[in-house]
């Protein structure tokens, strides 16, 4: 940081604040579409290495249980190491572990390198998110970077699976982690041009070990007892033991974190109502679309025999959906409304889009029911995540705004990864059941009509859990219009409960 720079009163905006943008919003898209962009890959990549179905699921949890597990750490080695340093850092690790995946010569190595994506994707994003925050502090520009950036935020995921279609279909599946590469580069070279961190915004507090090791290990816990949940079953020792001990580790993790003097996650971050409200139904509302991103995927390639490229174009009016929910209704309603009337009817709309997803059939029309849910989906889903960034961190410290953000990725990430492998379960257990009740007619039929009770099967499992998406949805918007209480989000009305005191600086991240 330059003299001048460290000299500019902290009220003065950066002049170079829409470059970084740039940069932060390309660093944000390249870790958001990495949760998905494997995703259509993953049928080349299974007949390629020969993963076994087991393990296939572990392509995508490697990578979210890495991520969602050390995401607060991430947080706060931004807070304390520097927010620009940790993201120059994340970017080069980030990067280094996609040309990894993208050579992976067997599943073990494929897996390593997705787990390796987590550990610097967990350092990267908090840092992204909290520079964001700390660079725009006027109240109307804010809420434009952030339609931009909740924009980039909602829709990463859908871009991820038209990306991973093209590069599928015309390359190879290796592309969807070389494609990262070129993104890391030009992200870490405008991040050293003409990002300019705050100096009075770093904590200098020492990192809290203990905190660390019982939540890392507590989130881990409670993934991974969701994905054994599918292979061993609900009941099993294995996935009853995960869960006991991830309820074990993140209540000492609350005690640590009550008693030490510089805590990982102070809980007054938490504890505020209104942010409190915005992490639980913001992961509530992931869980869903996670899920529906696999099993639409599945269904559109294999039932409806797309094309890796045409399923992800069939996403496109989603992300459509998204940018429009973001930045034409959410940004420009969000200094006017309260949060809670834009998240709550979001997360309906959302709803309403799943709803009709749930009538799937085997020859199911794309404009007459796929087109209009993915179209609800995404105005509903980006109408919701804008006022849910501004008003996750409103309030918080500036030497928090790492950790404040990690805990809205936190609540993300942890909610895709329990998105996918519960609504996974539920899937395959509603298929087998259904298998199961049409053995006979299976077993009598010619080879033809057998594949078509198949996929009848598979149909039925996808539509189960798309129910269950849609009443989680829905539980998301009641949770939102329940505990959400704040005034509008870009106005200073001392509504947060708790957080007056702290309200210097307010800090927008997602």
């Amino acid at each position: 940081m330059s003299r001048t720079d460290a000299a500019r009163p902290a009220t003065l905006p950066d002049p170079r604040r829409w470059k970084a943008l740039i940069f932060i919003g390309l660093a944000q898209l390249m870790v958001v579409l990495d949760a998905t962009i494997v995703n259509i890959a993953l049928p080349s990549a299974q007949r390629d290495l020969g993963i076994s179905d087991g393990n296939r699921q572990w392509v995508i949890t490697a990578y979210a249980l890495a991520f969602g597990g050390l995401l607060l750490f991430g947080g706060r080695i931004a807070d304390l190491w520097g927010r620009k340093r940790t993201f120059i850092v994340g970017l080069t690790g980030f990067a280094l572990a996609s040309a990894l995946g993208g050579a992976a010569a067997n599943t073990a190595m494929l897996l390593g390198a997705r787990a390796l994506q987590g550990v610097f994707g967990a350092l990267l994003a908090p840092a992204a998110l909290s520079l964001l925050a700390v660079t725009f502090t006027e109240a109307k520009e804010r809420a434009k970077a952030f339609g931009i950036y909740g924009a980039i935020a909602g829709g990463g995921g859908a871009i991820g699976l038209i990306l991973g279609g093209l590069l599928t279909e015309y390359m190879n599946w290796r592309w969807t982690f070389f494609v990262n590469i070129p993104f890391a580069i030009v992200a870490a070279v405008g991040a050293v041009m003409v990002i300019r961190e705050p100096a009075e915004g770093r904590n200098r507090n020492r990192l809290d070990v203990p905190g660390v090791l019982l939540v890392t290990t507590g989130l881990v816990s409670l993934v991974y007892g969701f994905t054994r949940a599918e292979s061993d079953g609900w009941s099993s020792g294995t996935t009853i033991g995960l869960f006991v001990a991830a309820a074990v580790l993140l209540a000492a993790f609350v005690l640590v974190e009550l008693r030490v003097k510089a805590p990982l996650l102070p809980l007054r971050v938490v504890l505020d109502r209104n942010r409190g409200g915005v992490y639980l139904s913001l992961g509530m509302a992931v869980i869903g679309m996670f899920g529906l991103f696999l099993f639409l995927t599945y269904y559109l390639q294999i039932v409806l025999g797309y094309s890796p490229v045409l399923t992800g174009v069939a996403f496109l009016p989603m992300v459509a959906g998204m940018i429009t929910g973001s930045t034409q209704i959410g940004a420009r309603l969000m200094t006017r409304v309260p949060a809670r009337y834009l998240m709550a009817p979001g997360f309906l709309v959302a709803s309403a889009g799943m709803f009709l997803l749930t009538h799937i059939s085997l020859d199911t029309s794309y404009p007459a029911l796929i087109l209009p849910g993915l179209v609800l989906m995404g105005l509903g889903m980006g109408t919701a995540f804008m006022p849910a960034m501004s008003l996750a961190t409103h309030g918080v410290q500036p030497r928090d705004a790492g950790v404040a953000s990690a805990m809205v990725n936190t609540s993300q990430q942890v909610g895709g990864a329990i998105g996918t492998a519960l609504l996974n379960t539920i899937a395959a257990s509603a298929t087998t059941g259904w298998l199961a009740s049409h053995a006979t007619a299976a077993a009598a039929a010619s080879p033809e009509a057998a594949k078509v009770l198949q996929f009848q099967g598979m149909v039925h499992g996808f539509s189960t859990a798309i129910w269950v998406s849609f009443g989680i949805l829905v539980a998301a918007g009641v949770v939102a219009f329940t505990f959400i209480n704040a005034g509008r989000p870009g106005a200073s009305t001392g509504s947060d409960a708790g957080s007056a005191a702290e309200n210097d600086v307010p800090v927008l991240v997602h």
